[in-house]
């Protein structure tokens, strides 16, 4: 739990200072932790430091053992990063001369001759080819040390509470969540939701609210459920499956006292209005009734009507089957009463509405009665969507759950201008209304181009993570991806690729394990197992790239998936040309995150240069299907420059847009508002910061 808050909150848990004198050398050893966290790019805070230095040595040493742990992993710095070219990124050879090299010393060994057949040759099989032919001590030598510069990342841990204050602020603010979490953060929420002694009052994702629903179920409370599927996510949840229902799940027995509870739930909310929800998951609902047996329970025949509709007994119309159909007979003015009693699914219709040929007038009117009783998200949702359709862009982009994506034409009828800035000014109106008051506002300028984290569901939490059309800059000439990964079983060969575009996204070039290099960049050589962990890298001197887009991907080429190895993550590093330094530096890291998903091929982000010759990183967080096996970068050009090009070209509603409607408002509170990337240490007290890790809290009810 401790390296939990550490890593999320870069808070170190420490508690209230003790009275009275400490004895021991508490600021010798706190001195040493600061130098020892500066090495890989972090350091104490004024507060922080002034705490540890009043506890006892022995204490110091102890949590900063701990301290150094959590955030070496959160950079990646807790495995050893060899390369397969032990000078990399000098004397990377060309590509032809290096096979050509391998070949020859097969040819000029006999007894390797000898197995060598010229018609079936599988180069990957050479000898020596795909694992290292050093050590990483070798490595070291090999490399001069890093020159520290001012321009190397420093990340601030600050002080924090005790250890169960500091897990209260994490599961409330997670529990809160107006945007639905990634799958990481679920799992964080299930721990934190067994540790802590409160929760939230208020557990608007209805992901969020299973968990939270698991912890009442076992103590006997009773259950926050306003729909029937809420009831079968809580299922899901005791039973070890999937809260958000998108893969199956095997339900366990439950005790009698279970079965009561979740039918008892089950009675409370199944009004014939609810059961259109049933058929959507009806396979689910089946192997559900198998183990309540509701049969058993004839005071409760509305938790019964569930699993007749499930089995086809019972008939249930749907509001969007209900909708649909009167759309398709052209009776829009009636689908527009129906949808007026669920006033999310009127917004997030309001596009189709709009381009019915019914009266648009009478839609937005509609419109402007639901905007006060949808969520926030929701609002923020349209309003990114509305201002997308101002300019048309050249394809439109699906982006599932999981980040499994893919783009199409976009084929719909323009809207027009009028009723555009009708529909946008209400939603600014609306969701203006609903922010919180800022009193004094302070924003860093820095954060002005995050994205709104509208869904994290496909952002996997890290180092440096941003949401998704989020654009932050790239500072340094040299920049650096890497990928590391350790199989859990089976031999799994992973490949760092980079895609280069011009800045029509054609004339695709690439670097990988079939071309070593270009001239501005190069790659760190070809790894094919990882028993005991693997490292590739590619090296890019942004001044000398004649390509304005870069796409790093990773992708399998065989073996394990990013869910089944036993860790796999992805990230990049910038500095200066003459820092030299190893081909892994944990200060110079910027960004690190998981690998996870069910594609074979990932997309973190792509790297942008501008009209003034600045470099950008805008974040994606994209999966590609790929093939079950030899994925390769020449193989997914056509797919990955259309998907990245939907997404550059889309305008993401960014931090810019909520700061301007947070300065419309008339403050008058007394308080302060910061928004920015990183807290600083001089901010007044109790003023309230929103930075990357709590940016979601920002998104109004």
């Amino acid at each position: 739990m401790e390296s939990l808050v550490i890593a999320r909150r870069l808070r170190v848990p420490v508690g209230a200072a003790p009275a009275g004198p400490t004895p021991g050398w508490g600021e010798t050893a706190a001195r040493q932790l600061d130098a020892a966290l500066l090495s890989v790019g972090f350091a104490c805070s004024p507060a922080l430091l002034e705490r540890l230095s009043g506890l006892r040595g022995e204490t110091v040493v102890d949590l900063g053992v701990r301290v150094l742990a959590a955030v070496r992993e959160l950079v990646g710095d807790h495995v050893q990063h060899n390369a397969y070219f032990i000078d990399f990124p000098e004397n990377v050879p060309d590509t032809l001369e290096f096979w050509a090299g391998l070949l020859g010393e097969v040819l000029l060994d006999p007894v390797a001759a000898a197995r060598v057949q010229p018609a079936t040759l599988n180069l990957l099989t050479l000898p020596g080819y795909g694992r290292y032919q050093h050590g990483y001590a070798d490595l070291l030598a090999a490399h001069a040390e890093l020159l520290p510069l001012a321009g190397d990342r420093v990340t601030v841990l600050d002080l924090g509470g005790s250890l169960e204050e500091e897990a209260r602020e994490l599961y409330f603010s997670l529990a809160g969540s107006e945007s639905p979490l990634a799958e990481e953060d679920l799992v964080v929420l299930r721990a934190l939701a067994g540790f802590c002694a409160d929760e939230p009052e208020r557990v608007p994702v209805r992901e969020n609210r299973a968990i939270v629903n698991e912890v009442r179920l076992a103590a006997g409370r009773p259950l926050l459920v306003d729909t029937v599927t809420d009831v079968l996510r809580l299922a899901c949840g005791v039973s070890g499956g999937d809260v958000t229902l998108s893969a199956p799940t095997r339900f366990r027995s439950f005790r009698r006292a279970e079965r009561r509870v979740l039918l008892q739930a089950l009675d409370a909310v199944a009004i014939p209005a609810k059961l259109g929800d049933v058929p959507r998951h009806r396979e689910q609902w089946k192997r559900l009734g198998e183990r309540l047996h509701p049969h058993e329970y004839p005071r409760l025949p509305r938790a019964a009507h569930v699993f007749e509709v499930a089995r086809g007994v019972r008939r249930a119309a749907s509001l969007d089957g209900r909708v649909e159909a009167a759309l398709s007979a052209g009776r829009t003015g009636d689908a527009v009463a129906l949808l007026e009693k669920t006033p999310g699914a009127l917004l997030r219709r309001l596009d189709h509405l709009l381009r019915t040929g019914h009266s648009a007038s009478a839609v937005l009117d509609a419109a402007e009665k639901a905007a006060t009783g949808a969520s926030g998200r929701v609002l923020l949702s349209l309003r990114e969507h509305l201002q997308n359709r101002l300019a048309p862009v050249s394809g439109r982009v699906f982006v599932n759950r999981h980040g499994r994506a893919w783009a199409a034409p976009d084929a719909r009828a323009p809207l027009g201008e009028q009723v555009l800035a009708r529909a946008v000014a209400m939603l600014d109106e609306e969701i203006t209304r609903r922010l919180p008051d800022p009193g004094e506002l302070v924003i860093d300028p820095d954060v002005l181009d995050v994205a709104l984290p509208l869904s994290g569901k496909a952002v996997v939490p890290g180092l440096g993570m941003l949401p998704r059309g989020s654009l932050s800059p790239v500072d340094g000439e040299l920049l650096r991806f890497f990928v590391h990964w350790r199989q859990a079983g089976q031999r799994t060969d992973y490949d760092l690729s980079a895609l280069m575009l011009d800045a029509d996204f054609g004339s695709p070039e690439h670097i990988s394990w079939t071309n070593y290099g270009n001239d501005f960049a190069e790659y760190s050589g070809d790894l094919t197992s990882a028993k005991d962990g693997a490292s590739e890298f590619i090296n890019v001197r942004l001044a000398d790239a004649t390509r304005p887009i870069i796409i790093p991907q990773v992708f399998i080429f065989t073996g394990e998936g990013f869910d089944e190895a036993a860790e796999a993550f992805f990230g990049y590093m910038t500095r200066d040309a003459e820092q030299e330094g190893r081909p892994f530096e944990p200060r110079t890291v910027r960004m690190k995150s998981d690998l996870r998903g069910a594609g074979r091929v990932a997309l973190p982000f792509v790297v942008l240069r501008d009209d003034d010759g600045r470099w950008w990183v805008k974040w994606l967080h994209l999966y590609l299907k790929g093939y079950p096996h030899f994925n390769q970068v020449e193989g997914h050009r056509v797919t990955a420059s259309l998907l990245v090009r939907s997404i550059v070209e889309r305008d993401h509603l960014r931090v810019r847009h909520l700061a301007d409607l947070l300065r419309a408002k008339n403050s008058t509170a007394g308080h302060t508002t910061y928004i920015g990337l990183q807290a600083p240490a001089d901010l007044p007290e109790g003023t309230r910061v929103y930075t990357p890790a709590t940016l979601h809290e920002l998104i109004p009810a």
